[in-house]
């Protein structure tokens, strides 16, 4: 296994620093995926505190003959730039990027171009069969802890777990959240795209980038797709549910061929061994180094050498 230096968008107003990691022996029959990170700002090993799922994932995988790019999200680097702009969209902050590392893949003489995955985390996991669809040549994707919710569902979501598990100043704060963004989401898709931008989320982040997100669903673009798809899921996640998302998933996917699902019960949201927290104790989750186990790599792997 070895690793290089590279740059995504190099000629662009957003150049990202990354690193493609090969195996050995890499000659131009490699299979690799690009990872896709979750929400926020994001180095290239999607540092979540003390873990890094996208490091332990690229090491993982090219010990199995699989080799990956990862790079710093464009919020993480140029996230005072981006706040400038007026309505950011989910094309500005992940899409476009991603379509870029895609062809990075594509014209490196070492992977084999018919075997270009996108591996995609959370939120990224959400948008990965959409960049597969964009692009148009990749051979599959790989879903790490998606849903087929949409973004504002999710949202509205988590603040009534924090509402349901907190104390009872909490609970009332979260409540008065809760139906502040309710209210705001209500006719979201109804909205034209100028009243979308001018109805603001939080900071620079207008009800436009749900809009834009929520269009289509991560199902809606499976269904439309016959390249094979792995959504795995840990049972411990608090933040993408199994019985919730992954249920909605197996139901929403039952017909659709070359789709394969798997939980991993003591595992959480970043893919390493759960502590028993909740969503209102990240810091004990994901404040403690851990790494991502060798039976994730495995079944990655299997998956992406099984389809050739």
């Amino acid at each position: 296994m070895y690793t290089e230096k590279i740059i995504v968008g190099k000629d662009t107003e957003y150049p990202l620093n990354g690193l493609l990691t090969l195996p050995d022996g890499a000659a131009g029959s490699v299979p690799a995926v690009v990872m896709v990170h979750g929400s926020g700002p994001s180095n290239m090993d999607e540092k979540v505190m003390k873990l890094t799922p996208f490091k332990d994932l690229a090491e993982g995988l090219a010990l199995r003959g699989v080799a990956s790019i990862r790079y710093d999200k464009r919020t993480f680097k140029y996230g005072r730039k981006m706040t400038k702009l007026q309505a950011m969209s989910v094309r500005q902050e992940t899409i476009e990027d991603a379509l870029m590392a895609l062809d990075l893949l594509k014209n490196d003489t070492r992977i084999d171009p018919s075997r270009i995955w996108v591996l995609g985390h959370s939120m990224g996991a959400m948008l990965a069969p959409r960049i597969a669809a964009e692009w148009g040549q990749a051979k599959g994707v790989v879903m790490l802890a998606g849903t087929p919710y949409r973004l504002e569902d999710i949202v509205l979501r988590q603040l009534k777990q924090a509402q349901d598990e907190g104390n009872p100043l909490l609970c009332f704060v979260m409540g008065m959240q809760n139906k502040k963004y309710a209210k705001l989401f209500d006719g979201l898709y109804g909205l034209s795209d100028d009243e979308a931008v001018s109805r603001k989320f939080a900071g620079n982040v207008s009800l436009y980038y749900f809009k834009e997100m929520g269009k289509r669903t991560a199902s809606d673009y499976l269904l439309a797709a016959d390249y094979p798809a792995l959504i795995l899921q840990g049972g411990k996640d608090f933040q993408v549910l199994e019985d919730v998302d992954l249920k909605a998933f197996r139901e929403q996917l039952a017909d659709r061929p070359d789709t394969e699902f798997k939980v991993y019960p003591n595992l959480n949201h970043c893919f390493v061994d759960s502590l028993g927290g909740n969503i209102l104790k990240v810091k004990k989750e994901y404040g403690v180094e851990r790494h991502i186990g060798e039976e994730v790599f495995d079944d990655i792997a299997g998956f992406i050498q099984n389809n050739n």
